[in-house]
């Protein structure tokens, strides 16, 4: 029994261990999806930083930058919890294994001493012919033969459980000496996180200074941007007005067949009101639901990019705010733009120069903008991942944007949220 429960304890132990390696594994991959986001980030504000009238985009830059610092150290941190926890289980199982290998040394060598005392055949046969009949002297030639196996046993079990003790010796130093590694790695980061805040301080106390210009340039951005939600409200008002009419009409001919055909005319049902038309119609409903069941792993716009400005209001310098309804993606030049999910083109427009796409899933809308081509019209059928524009590189400073928006009806949603990590 008591090998047996060493066994069974080495088995669970075993899963625990191959389910901390799946974590630690997956940890150290985001660490480094992070680390290289954050040296493309570097390169990036290196070439922002050199051009004086790139005020904005340097500020966004730099807070992306301690944005993914704050996040890789956050893993450093879920690492070394990992790696605490599995110092303790090793620490636990090692002086399990010592506390096995002396009760089986100890049993062992009662064995030993037992057998040394009876190691003669005479007294084997001794033993053996002393039973008071054949049946008894059978048993006792067979607890000699089993006695000889269990001690056979007895030392492979010694043998294998200190082999065993010396793996975890040697697990519990790598774990330590990785821990050491990662706390190094930790200051360093932290280190690094101080300087680009302080950075971030310097940057904003000079545009105080240009404050003016700062705000010329953010208005510039938010007409911009004004002009692309009008456009999209626009777009989304003419979809909910036209489910309607079709709704109201599908209502008047379900009624006038009823009356040729002489038949009672079905009960008139009220239509419903705003964006909720949208998903009025089976087809359209479970259009909806399958976008909304896809939330969490939607795939991105671009196949390669990070977020260089996240959904929501930001603040830059004192008396600077700005709201993004979306989520800027910084990527390659010329790079594709895909559907995130398959849906009708609602709207293809040209703002300022670039095109803005709208595409309609159900009740639910995406929108792709800062596009220097379009490669779908009003009313097309997309599927997942096609391709349906290419995005505009600034032609000042060379830098690659797309902005991305995901909607209910007309109202923003956190795209961060819905696509896949």
């Amino acid at each position: 029994m008591k090998i047996l429960k060493c066994i069974f304890f080495l088995f669970v132990f075993c899963l625990a261990s191959e389910a901390f390696g799946q974590s630690s594994s997956d940890l150290r991959r985001q660490k480094e999806a992070l680390t290289r986001e954050i040296e493309s980030l570097n390169r990036s504000l290196n070439q922002t930083a050199n051009n004086k009238n790139l005020s904005l985009k340097e500020i966004r830059a730099l807070n992306a930058q301690i944005r993914l610092r704050e996040k890789k150290i956050n893993v450093i941190n879920s690492e070394v919890k990992l790696l605490d926890n599995q110092i303790s289980d090793n620490t636990n199982t090692v002086r399990s294994l010592q506390s096995q290998l002396n009760k089986l040394k100890k049993e062992y060598a009662a064995m030993v001493l037992f057998a040394f005392r009876n190691q003669s055949s005479y007294s084997k046969l001794m033993f053996i012919f002393a039973a008071e009949n054949f049946n008894q002297s059978y048993k006792r030639l067979k607890y000699l033969q089993q006695f000889s196996e269990y001690r056979k046993k007895q030392a492979s079990y010694i043998e294998g459980t200190q082999k065993e003790l010396n793996v975890k010796i040697v697990e519990l130093d790598r774990n330590k000496q990785e821990k050491s590694n990662l706390l190094t790695d930790q200051q360093k980061e932290r280190r690094t996180l101080g300087i680009q805040k302080n950075s971030k301080s310097k940057v904003l106390s000079s545009l105080t200074s240009q404050e003016k210009k700062l705000k010329q340039e953010l208005t510039q951005k938010q007409r911009e941007s004004a002009t692309l939600n009008r456009a999209i409200q626009n777009a989304i008002n003419r979809e909910i007005e036209e489910a309607r009419k079709r709704a109201e009409a599908e209502a008047r001919a379900a009624i006038a067949k009823a009356k040729a055909e002489n038949r009672e005319a079905p009960d008139a049902k009220p239509v419903a009101s705003g964006s909720s038309i949208l998903a009025a119609t089976p087809e359209s409903a479970k259009l909806s639901s399958d976008f909304l069941g896809s939330r969490g792993s939607l795939p991105w716009p671009v196949t390669n990019g990070m977020v260089i400005e996240d959904f929501g209001n930001h603040t830059i310098g004192r008396n600077v705010t700005t709201e993004n309804n979306g989520v800027d993606i910084k990527t390659a030049p010329g790079s594709q733009v895909r559907a995130v999910f398959g849906g009708e083109v609602a709207a293809v427009q040209n703002i300022s120069g670039s095109y803005a796409i709208l595409i309609r899933h159900g009740e639910y809308f995406t929108v792709y903008s800062n596009l220097k081509s379009a490669s779908v019209s009003r009313g097309q059928k997309v599927s997942l991942k096609q391709n349906i524009g290419v995005v505009i590189t600034d032609p000042i400073d060379g830098t690659t944007e797309v902005h991305f928006e995901v909607r209910k009806g007309a109202t923003p949603m956190n795209p961060s949220s819905w696509l896949a990590n």
